[in-house]
């Protein structure tokens, strides 16, 4: 590994631990302590936490190797404990490289080579943390080059970047989940700080103070109001932070998205491990004809890095003509263009709407019975929530109905569902390896059943929700013809 990497860790400790020393410090000098012996203790801890820190690091560095060869990549440690961990070559699918600002400060990168092996307790993967960037880059080309398979054609990736970054994009992030989120944590970071320097009760105090005069519901629509601006402003950074000079390419046969303002990313994707994509209309961006792009693919990881995406994301949300455009480009394929998307009988619309009464008067039941045995109060929300949240649950429940479909297009499955949220998944047919067929006793007695396809990519099943019990088999059989058919056997029509 690289020697500087010592220099980084030192860096990071000691930051981390005087950002933590500082609060305590202003307590204990609030509360009338002399400031001088809390900052030597403080100071001391700080330095000595960042020494042991140095030196570990120093030790890991100086006893680790890593080494390629032509059938596996291999990494040692040997101190004490020896570890070794090796990966074949031939299994390697991802190389990605991921660098936060001191990293970069010191011309370094992670490099996180992967198997794209789901396997549950055990790692998959091989890190290397760090290497210089130029060395990273020169991994990645060795690692992910591949010799073409029996009858496989290689055509050279040298055309223009699948997408890169249009700053009017910007406007769909303050409207997802994010905002309110941010703004919420916003607040409570305030109290949790104020609580660390001993100041919460003045805090809590000016606040009372400042809008002494104004009524409560002033005062909840004006702190609403605060919090969600301050989403607002959190979200757009944020936006940035993850999606500055972003820019999906391919190249030898590898999709490559690259991102990234403080904290670099650089993530792979075989192109062979495609299984289809995920147009996904977040509620938000689908109000304003928006949607984002995830890959469909075998062996992707849950989370990244400590990053705030699914590596699944190809494109950030975008104007929904340009999602489609980049899930062809992507797939080289188009198997949403005159798809024809069937619709699902009425009783799963039926099924949805009694679903969602259940769901709002439940609540109000609930609220009901709390307010008789403990104060009137709770039985004013229970008649406020049976008002509000009813015509919410049904209208969320029409439009989970009106989203349900699903349909075959040439080498794909198209299927479609989402309450407020939806999805519009295309899998390809070659990569489904099972079905999954369930019928509650409610779908029984409807006539309906849920048919998922499994495969190996993703969460490893996607599903054909309330569909008729007929016309699922049908589909199930006609997707991928020969598998299911063992388990079937043909329905005698009624004598009259």
């Amino acid at each position: 590994m690289d020697r500087h990497t010592v220099w980084a860790s030192a860096i990071t400790v000691a930051g981390f631990g005087a950002g933590v020393a500082v609060p305590f410090v202003a307590g204990f000098v609030r509360g009338g302590t002399s400031p001088v012996p809390v900052l030597l203790i403080s100071g001391g801890g700080v330095v000595l936490l960042t020494v042991l820190a140095t030196v570990a690091d120093w030790m890991r560095w100086r006893h680790t190797r890593y080494r390629i060869t032509d059938e596996r990549v291999e990494l040692r440690y040997a101190w004490v404990l020896h570890t070794l961990r090796s990966i074949p070559r031939d299994r390697v699918r991802t190389v990605d490289l991921v660098a936060n600002p001191l990293l970069r400060m010191f011309g370094l990168t992670k490099v996180k080579i992967g198997t794209g092996q789901q396997v549950t307790g055990q790692q998959s993967h091989l890190t290397l943390d760090p290497v210089r960037r130029a060395r990273a880059e020169e991994l990645r080309r060795v690692l992910l080059e591949r010799a073409p398979a029996a009858g496989e054609t290689t055509e050279p990736d040298t055309g223009p970047a699948l997408a890169t970054l249009d700053w009017s994009w910007i406007r769909y992030a303050p409207i997802g989940v994010t905002t309110p989120i941010l703004g919420t944590a916003a607040f409570g970071a305030v109290m949790q700080v104020s609580d660390w320097i001993g100041v919460q009760n003045s805090v809590i105090q000016y606040v009372g103070d400042l809008f002494a005069n104004t009524s409560i519901v002033v005062l909840v629509l004006v702190l609403v109001a605060i919090g969600v601006l301050i989403g607002v402003v959190g979200s757009l950074g944020l936006f940035v932070e993850m999606w500055w000079r972003y820019r999906l390419t391919r190249e030898n046969g590898t999709l490559l998205v690259r991102r990234g303002l403080f904290t670099t990313r650089s993530l792979s994707l075989e192109q062979r491990r495609l299984r289809g994509v995920d147009v996904f209309e977040p509620l938000g961006a689908r109000l304003v004809g928006a949607a984002r792009v995830d890959v469909v693919a075998t062996g992707l990881k849950v989370r990244s890095d400590k990053d705030n995406t699914d590596p699944k994301t190809l494109m950030p949300a975008a104007p929904i003509a340009l999602a489609r455009r980049v899930a062809v480009d992507v797939l080289r394929a188009d198997p949403l263009a005159g798809v024809d998307i069937r619709p699902h009988p009425t009783a799963a619309r039926n099924r949805r709407i009694a679903w969602a009464l259940y769901a709002a008067l439940g609540i109000a039941a609930v609220l009901a019975v709390l307010g008789l045995l403990l104060t009137t109060v709770l039985l004013h929300l229970a008649w406020i929530a049976a008002l509000v949240l009813t015509p919410v649950a049904i209208a969320l429940a029409l439009d989970d109905y009106r989203n349900l479909g699903h349909g075959l297009s040439g080498d794909y499955l198209v299927t479609r569902y989402g309450a407020g949220s939806r999805h519009t998944v295309a899998l390809l047919r070659g990569g489904i390896i099972g079905w999954n067929v369930r019928r509650s006793p409610f779908q029984r007695r409807s006539g309906l059943v849920t048919i998922a396809a499994t495969t190996a990519a993703n969460d490893g099943r996607f599903f054909v929700r309330d569909v008729g019990e007929q016309e699922g088999l049908r589909l199930a059989e006609e997707a991928v013809p020969g598998l299911l058919t063992p388990f079937l056997e043909p329905v005698t029509p009624a004598r009259p």
